[in-house]
């Protein structure tokens, strides 16, 4: 019996070191977050998605908006910054929509009754799809509501707004950046 106790702590000190090397490969070989990759310079692909239509039939694919500006903005019928947002979100999209922007609405964390009403009394017209499960809100790294990324015609993202834009200049800034070549 005595023999044994070295084997199982030469065992377990093994499967520990396993453990370890596995854990450090997985998070180094993870891609950074998109805030900390933007704020390194970078411009990370955008997480592709499919999402069923809030204010249509069928999904929207992501990936299908290629070639176009994408402002994706993230949101829900019980944030008032959200509200607060929405004319200027709808502003950009008829400013900018026959240029090749597209502002596309993803509503999170709520009741689709609740999102339709929301969608009505603001009157947005952009398209509008739901994450119901918080896929594309974990894929985004989102911490809240709301928060609006820009996308490039590549699929990249080129410029967060993590919170409530509650003037229009930032939003207009950041869509001529993404649509200059």
């Amino acid at each position: 019996m005595s023999s044994l106790k070295p084997r199982a702590a030469i065992l377990g000190s093994l499967v520990a070191v396993l453990g370890l090397l596995a854990f450090v490969t997985m998070r180094t070989n993870r891609p950074a977050s998109i805030s900390v990759a933007l704020a390194r310079g970078q411009s990370p692909e955008a997480p592709p998605f499919s999402l069923p239509r809030l204010d249509a039939d069928g999904f929207l694919d992501l990936t299908s908006l290629r070639g176009n500006v994408v402002v994706i903005n993230f949101w829900a019928s019980w944030c008032i910054p959200c509200r607060e947002e929405a004319p200027l979100l709808e502003a950009t999209w008829r400013r900018y929509r026959d240029h090749g922007v597209v502002v596309l609405g993803v509503n999170v964390q709520d009741l689709i009754p609740e999102a339709l009403r929301f969608l009505q009394e603001t009157k947005t017209t952009y398209p509008q799809v739901r994450d119901k499960d918080n896929t594309v809100y974990r894929a985004y790294g989102l911490t809240g509501v709301p928060e609006t990324f820009f996308l490039d015609r590549a699929g990249r993202i080129v410029r967060k707004f993590p919170g409530a834009v509650i003037t229009p200049e930032p939003w207009l800034r950041a869509v001529e950046e993404a649509l200059a070549p």
